[in-house]
């Protein structure tokens, strides 16, 4: 009952889901130490195989996480640039870039003080990576700062959306590029998409992944099982599974049943 009650909050009040995954971000960083745990997103499995990325042996267990990131940026030149990552988490997809794509200076922001302070600990030794606490919906940086912002799998907890699509533009420099990735409900796509057609960005490329990251879904739910047995509290699991994707949850059997999809979109500002 106290898991359905909270899954129909976060549905009805913006403020509420805000807060919530604030909540639950700051106790996983005071809580899930362990740097073998430094992503957080659903995954994804390449359908053409030829564009299954090498990995160092030390990165293997988060192939899938790893793998959603690689799309997400693949089509963008990241080296010598200056790039934000919005919604950085445990800092595992911004030190993935950092160490694979080689950028001037990667910076990851998220909402989340105990995340970042954590984040930094856990990616103190890659010297062109940082972290930093702030708002989506009001970045803490001055006008044109970057060459490249991401965003993947965050904006879904966001209490306002076209606020945060207008900051992404105000910080990117002129020519710089926004890719983003996230799920929406069915009936949350028109708006989404509206959103970002109002915004002055230039859609460059956009495509739907849900069977891709069904696929990597199904390999990694018995790992995401381990986690929310280990890091959060009982009377909560049964909505937590519901945000992790795990196998017959309501989010995978959506995404199964075409009522969610998985999109990502490149914008060229």
């Amino acid at each position: 009952m106290l898991a359905k009650i909270f899954i129909t909050l976060v549905k009805i009040s913006p403020t509420f889901q805000k807060l919530i995954w604030k909540w639950w971000y700051q106790r996983l960083g005071k809580r899930a130490h362990d740097s073998g745990w430094t992503f957080m997103n659903y995954g994804y499995i390449p359908s053409n195989k030829e564009f299954i990325k090498k990995l160092n042996p030390e990165d293997e267990s988060n192939r899938m996480f790893i793998q959603l990131y690689d799309y997400v940026v693949s089509q963008i030149q990241l080296e010598g640039l200056n790039v934000l990552e919005v919604g950085s988490g445990r800092g595992g997809g911004a030190s993935f870039i950092a160490r694979y794509y080689h950028p001037k200076n990667m910076t990851g922001l998220d909402y989340s003080v105990s995340a970042t302070k954590l984040s930094n600990k856990l990616h103190e030794n890659i010297s062109n990576l940082d972290f930093v606490n702030g708002d989506a919906e009001n970045l803490p940086f001055d006008d044109e700062t970057f060459d490249v912002v991401i965003n993947v799998e965050s904006s879904h907890c966001y209490g306002n959306m076209k606020s945060f699509v207008n900051e992404a533009y105000r910080v990117l420099k002129i020519g710089g590029h926004f890719s983003w990735a996230d799920l929406r409900g069915k009936d949350m796509i028109d708006n989404t998409d509206t959103i970002f057609k109002l915004s002055k960005f230039q859609s460059i490329h956009e495509s739907h992944i849900t069977s891709e990251v069904i696929d990597a879904l199904d390999v990694i739910h018995d790992k995401k099982m381990e986690m929310i047995k280990n890091y959060v509290p009982r009377f909560l699991r049964t909505a937590f599974m519901d945000f992790a994707g795990v196998k017959n949850s309501q989010i995978y059997n959506a995404f199964k049943g075409g009522n969610a999809v998985y999109l990502s979109k490149l914008f060229k500002k």
